[in-house]
């Protein structure tokens, strides 16, 4: 759903709340061999103060678990990933929430080069998960993924 392949993100499910977010993070070809593996390895979630239980590059199919802790309360995140794209100018991957997770819904972290500037780009497709107390505090979760959408803009840096 999020199309981390493409580099125009198509129309999608309107039942889901769409957002897609990008950063300059900088030049050179060092830069970019650094952050496709970053990327790769997750290091948007650890950066921005997630854990996730694997160390290996995102593959599709993995299902992991992503924990937070959160006002002394321990979060797990159970998700799978969908899609990897690895191309000379385009490496990201796609995951989607599995039961469990606070929302419903698929994220997609990229980053794609133009020329000699590397960008980072975070698409994610989001409605109120099906179970409780997650549905009801889906308001909430929401400010709260601001927050932390803006953390990933800055993990990578």
């Amino acid at each position: 759903m999020t199309s981390p392949k493409l580099e125009e993100w198509p129309s999608t499910d309107p039942r889901y709340r769409r957002s897609e977010a990008s950063a300059l993070l900088g030049q050179g070809d060092a830069l970019w061999e650094r952050v496709t593996v970053d990327v790769m390895r997750w290091r948007v979630k650890t950066a921005s103060g997630f854990c996730v239980n694997s160390t290996a590059p995102a593959a599709p199919g993995d299902r992991l678990d992503v924990t937070v802790h959160v006002l002394g309360m321990t979060i797990i995140e159970p998700v799978e990933v969908t899609d990897v794209v690895i191309e000379h100018d385009r490496v990201g991957f796609s995951y989607r929430t599995r039961p469990g997770h606070p929302v419903s819904g698929e994220e997609a972290f990229i980053v794609h080069r133009r020329g000699d500037a590397v960008h980072f780009t975070v698409r994610s497709l989001t409605r109120a998960a099906p179970q409780q107390p997650w549905r009801v505090l889906y308001p909430m979760l929401l400010i709260a993924q601001h927050i932390v959408r803006r953390r990933y803009l800055r993990a990578l840096r």
